[in-house]
């Protein structure tokens, strides 16, 4: 019984054997999944701000260089190496016109190459002035007008006209100037961190040539004071009064005895 045992056993095994080579020989294997083809992205090297740069920076070599960056993402404002290679030694010493976050690119019109000048000069665009004039709590909305934000202008003065006929006093107030951008509050050019009000005795203002003559000319006829527009009412940067056009606004001419000034008609 155990030899019979034994030969029932070793035929089994045997067939299993051969079982399992022919499942294994006689089976095709599965494909391999094809594998899709790598696209190389193509990139360029751009300028860019290595740290946070704040309006009125002066940029030092170590805090801008070169970045890669998706050739297909650029357009013609970015600064690329091979096509400006010394522009990191351009740059420079160059003052920073706008405020730029680390990583972002940097564009021409973002920086000023000062050559000395002060910045105030190097930030002022072409064709315009800076006008300083003195402002109190009650003339400037209670000190809540910051650098950036835009005002109208006003004259309040006697009537001295209109006194000479009725014997009484008169005062009125006229709009002159609308839609200025404030520059600077006494020293202060930018917002800082948690300042709310900026109480200065001096506001610098952006005006057109024209309008400086307009508004130095109103400073001896009566009291300036600034009115603060809302954000909304802001949204061009094109100070509007005190020149022969007022961009569709009527002009008036106000006349004070013998002198006489342009101001923008309500």
């Amino acid at each position: 019984m155990k030899a019979a045992r034994l030969v029932v056993l070793g035929v089994a095994i045997a067939a299993g054997g051969v079982a399992a080579y022919l499942a294994s020989h006689g089976r095709t294997p599965a494909p391999e999944p094809a594998k899709a083809p790598v696209v190389a992205l193509e990139t360029v090297e751009v300028l860019t701000a290595k740290s946070d740069l704040s309006r009125g920076d002066v940029i030092a070599a170590n805090q801008i260089g070169w970045q890669m960056w998706p050739k297909a993402s650029t357009n013609g404002n970015f600064i690329v190496k091979s096509g400006r290679p010394d522009a990191v030694t351009q740059l420079t010493g160059a003052i920073v016109r706008v405020p730029l976050a680390a990583g972002q690119p940097i564009f021409d019109p973002m920086v000023v190459l000062a050559k000395g000048s002060g910045f105030l000069a190097a930030i002022l665009p072409k064709g315009m002035r800076a006008v300083a004039l003195d402002i109190s709590a009650e003339s400037a909305a209670g000190g809540f007008i910051l650098p950036e934000d835009h005002v109208d202008i006003l004259l309040t003065r006697h009537d001295k006209a209109a006194e000479k006929l009725t014997g009484n006093e008169k005062i009125i107030s006229d709009t002159i100037l609308r839609n200025v951008r404030v520059l600077a509050v006494d020293q202060a050019v930018e917002e800082k961190s948690g300042q709310k009000v900026v109480v200065g005795h001096t506001a610098t203002v952006e005006l057109t040539p024209q309008q400086a003559e307009t508004l130095a000319m109103s400073r001896q006829l009566g009291t300036i004071s600034l009115a603060l527009r809302s954000l909304i009412d802001s949204k061009s940067s094109v100070p509007e009064g005190g020149e022969a056009s007022d961009h569709g606004s009527s002009i008036q001419t106000v006349r004070f005895g013998v002198s006489t000034i342009s101001a923008a008609g309500r």
